[in-house]
């Protein structure tokens, strides 16, 4: 994670922070650029310095403040944070790779899609669940990542005030 900051920090972005050693890295661009180009400026970074083809997801404070009123799961009885995952896909997913999962079920694990990540809830931990990146990514044919909410909520913390 040092080295891809600094890379991060070479490529001309302030405020570089990153979140233990998953790849979750907060900054500011000086040219607002559009997250696409930003995504696809640092996949190219990344491949040229370490010779890795990552899938870069990017979301701006704003969308990742949204997360909080956008998570079904929040207002449940006995919510556990530690039970809840966001799968966060790589481009908005069309109604046909939707439907792939639509009616598919594996209670008590549920999940919901709401534009470009997917909110997953598991109760009984997600040890034994079927419903996590790999099998969104091979049923509908997305690219994503998966944080727990504990993560997505230390990363809007370390964002500073929206």
């Amino acid at each position: 994670m040092t080295e891809l900051s600094e890379l991060i920090k070479k490529m001309g972005f302030r405020d570089v922070k990153t979140y233990i050693q998953s790849g979750n890295i907060i900054l500011s661009d000086p040219d607002n650029s559009t997250s696409s180009e930003l995504s696809g400026n640092i996949e190219k970074a990344i491949l040229g310095r370490f010779s890795l083809k990552i899938h870069v997801m990017i979301r701006t404070t704003r969308e990742l403040d949204e997360l909080f009123s956008n998570n079904p799961y929040l207002k449940e009885p006995n919510f556990d944070p530690s039970k809840c995952a966001v799968l966060f896909l790589h481009e908005k997913p069309t109604n046909t790779q939707i439907q792939k999962v639509k009616d598919i079920s594996y209670p008590p694990d549920r999940f919901q899609i709401i534009g470009k990540e997917i909110f997953i809830y598991c109760p009984n931990g997600f040890g034994r669940t079927k419903i996590y990146t790999n099998f969104f990514e091979k049923k509908m044919g997305v690219i994503g990542t998966a944080r727990n909410w504990k993560t997505v909520t230390t990363v809007l913390n370390l964002t500073g005030p929206s």
